[in-house]
C-alpha cells in the first residue's frame, strides 16, 4: 500500500548477504578488496577507463561531482525542478565553496541545448557575471522522463562546444536504462557525460551510491573533498560490498524493469490522467482532493505533488499483486 517514495523500499537480500559476508576484519577506509575493484568493475560495465567512489547518499554524490567540475566563483546550469536545486538544502553550493546554481527550463524536467543556451547566451562574458561551468541532467527526470542517448549527445556536444563539464544524476539511473534497454556506455561517456552519480539506494540497496568519473584525473581531488566533508567512511568495504552485490547479474537491472513495470500497471489504470508519460517508476496522476483523500482512505500511501496533483513511485520488491489494488481503485475513480 506503500507508493510515497522508492528511498522506503527494502533492502535486496542479496545486497544483505553481501553485507554479511564482508562482517569481518578488514582494510579500514577504501583500501579493502572490495572498494578496490570498483574500478575494474565499473569500467567493464562502461567499456571504458573509469575511476569509481562510494559515498554513502545521493546528495553527496551530486554535490562532489559538481565540485570536481565548478570552481566557487562558477556556475552550473540545471533545470528548475533538479534535485539539486530544490532538494539538498545547499548542499551543491555548500560543497563548490558557493557555485552559483542556473535555472533553465523545459517539459519533464529536461534541459535541451535550446534552453541551456537561454541561461548561458545572456550571460556577458565580464568579472562581474558567474560564467557557466557545468551543466547537470537528471536521468530518470524529477518527473520520471528519460534522456534518450541522442539527447544527452545533442547536450553532450554543446557542452564540449562551450567548454563545459556535464553531470548526470542517475539517482534513478537503473529506471532510465531499464526503459531504453541500450548499452550504459551510449547514454553516458559516449554521449559527453563526464561525471555520473549512479544510484544504488532507491533500487536495493542500503547506503551505498557510485560516482563513475568518466574522466578519471577528476576523481583526484574527489578524494580529499569526499575525506574533508566526512565521507570517507572507515568501513568503506560495506559500501563496495552493496554495489558489487547490485552489479552482480545485473540485479540493478533486474530491480528497475520491475520498479518500472509496476509503474506502468498504475498508468494503464490512470488514463487520461497522467500528468506525464510513464517512463521509469514515478506516475504523476490528476486527481482531487477529495479523490485523493479516498484513495488514502482506502490505506494507499503516496505524495501530493502540486495542487490537484499526487505522485506514486514503485519500488524494486512491489509485485503485481500488491500494486494491482492501487490500480483498480484509481481505475474506479
Amino acid at each position: 500500500m506503500r507508493f510515497f517514495s522508492d528511498n522506503a523500499a527494502p533492502v535486496c537480500p542479496q545486497v544483505l548477504q553481501a553485507l554479511a559476508d564482508v562482517n569481518r576484519l578488514d582494510t579500514a577506509y577504501d583500501g579493502d578488496q572490495w572498494s578496490q575493484s570498483l574500478d575494474g568493475r565499473f569500467s567493464d560495465l562502461f567499456g571504458t577507463e573509469v575511476r569509481a567512489l562510494w559515498v554513502p547518499s545521493g546528495t553527496s554524490a551530486n554535490a562532489l561531482a559538481l565540485a570536481a567540475l565548478c570552481p566557487p566563483h562558477g556556475g552550473v546550469v540545471c533545470h528548475r525542478d533538479a534535485h539539486i536545486q530544490n532538494d539538498e538544502c545547499g548542499a551543491p553550493e555548500f560543497y563548490t565553496h558557493g557555485a552559483k546554481l542556473m535555472i533553465g527550463e523545459g517539459v519533464g524536467a529536461k534541459l535541451t541545448p535550446e534552453s541551456i543556451l537561454a541561461v548561458i547566451d545572456l550571460i556577458a562574458n565580464d568579472v562581474h557575471r558567474v560564467q557557466p561551468h557545468a551543466i547537470s541532467i537528471t536521468n530518470a527526470t524529477e518527473y520520471g522522463l528519460v534522456y534518450t542517448p541522442a539527447q544527452v549527445a545533442a547536450i553532450g556536444a554543446l557542452a564540449r562546444e562551450r567548454g563545459l563539464g556535464l553531470h548526470m544524476d542517475g539517482a534513478r539511473f537503473a529506471n532510465a536504462m531499464a526503459h531504453l534497454g541500450c548499452d550504459p556506455a551510449e547514454v553516458t561517456w559516449k554521449a559527453g557525460v563526464d561525471i555520473l552519480s549512479f544510484g544504488f539506494v532507491k533500487n536495493g540497496a542500503m547506503s551505498a551510491e557510485a560516482l563513475i568519473f568518466f574522466k578519471p584525473e577528476l576523481a583526484e581531488l574527489t578524494l580529499y573533498r569526499r575525506k574533508r566533508a566526512g565521507l570517507l567512511l572507515s568501513k568503506g568495504r560495506y559500501l563496495a560490498a552493496q554495489i558489487l552485490a547490485m552489479l552482480k547479474d545485473d540485479l540493478w537491472i533486474a530491480n528497475g524493469r520491475a520498479a518500472n513495470a509496476g509503474a506502468r500497471l498504475l498508468a494503464d489504470a490512470a488514463g487520461e490522467r497522467l500528468v506525464h508519460p510513464v517512463e521509469a517508476n514515478e506516475v504523476f496522476l490528476k486527481v482531487t482532493p477529495e479523490e485523493a483523500a479516498g484513495l488514502r482512505a482506502l490505506g494507499f500511501d503516496f505524495y501530493d505533488w502540486a495542487p490537484g496533483e499526487v505522485r506514486l513511485v514503485t519500488s524494486w520488491d512491489q509485485s503485481e499483486d500488491a500494486i494491482r489494488p492501487l490500480a483498480e481503485a484509481i481505475g474506479r475513480l
